[in-house]
C-alpha cells in the first residue's frame, strides 16, 4: 500500500476525533451564561456537525464491515449539510441587515 491508500483508510477515524473536539467546543459555547451572541446559526451549524458525525460513523461501519449502507446515503447526508449551510448564511445575512437598520 502506498501513503495515499493508508491515509484514506485512517481518515474517517481521525476525522471523528477532530469532530469530537469541535463538538466539545460547541457544548461549551451553548453552556455559557450571558453570551450576547446570535446563536441560531451556531445551533444549525451544530446540527450540520451532528449530520457529519452520522455520516462518518456510517463510513467507518462500512469500512469495518459492521453495516452495509448504500452510497446514496452519504449523498443525502451531504445534501442535508449543504442545505443547512446555505440556510445559516441566509439567516446571518438577514440578521446583519436587521441590525444595520
Amino acid at each position: 500500500m502506498n501513503f495515499g491508500y493508508c491515509l484514506g483508510d485512517v481518515a474517517p477515524y481521525y476525522n471523528l476525533i477532530l469532530v469530537l473536539v469541535v463538538g466539545f467546543m460547541f457544548l461549551r459555547l451553548f453552556s455559557m451564561q450571558n453570551k450576547g451572541v446570535y446563536l441560531k446559526p451556531w445551533k444549525l451549524l451544530f446540527a450540520a456537525l451532528c449530520v457529519y458525525i452520522i455520516e462518518e460513523f456510517l463510513t467507518v461501519f462500512n469500512a469495518i464491515g459492521i453495516a452495509n449502507v448504500p452510497r446514496i446515503m452519504n449523498a443525502v447526508l451531504e445534501m442535508i449539510m449543504v442545505i443547512l449551510f446555505i440556510y445559516i448564511l441566509l439567516l446571518q445575512k438577514e440578521y446583519l441587515e436587521r441590525r444595520a437598520k
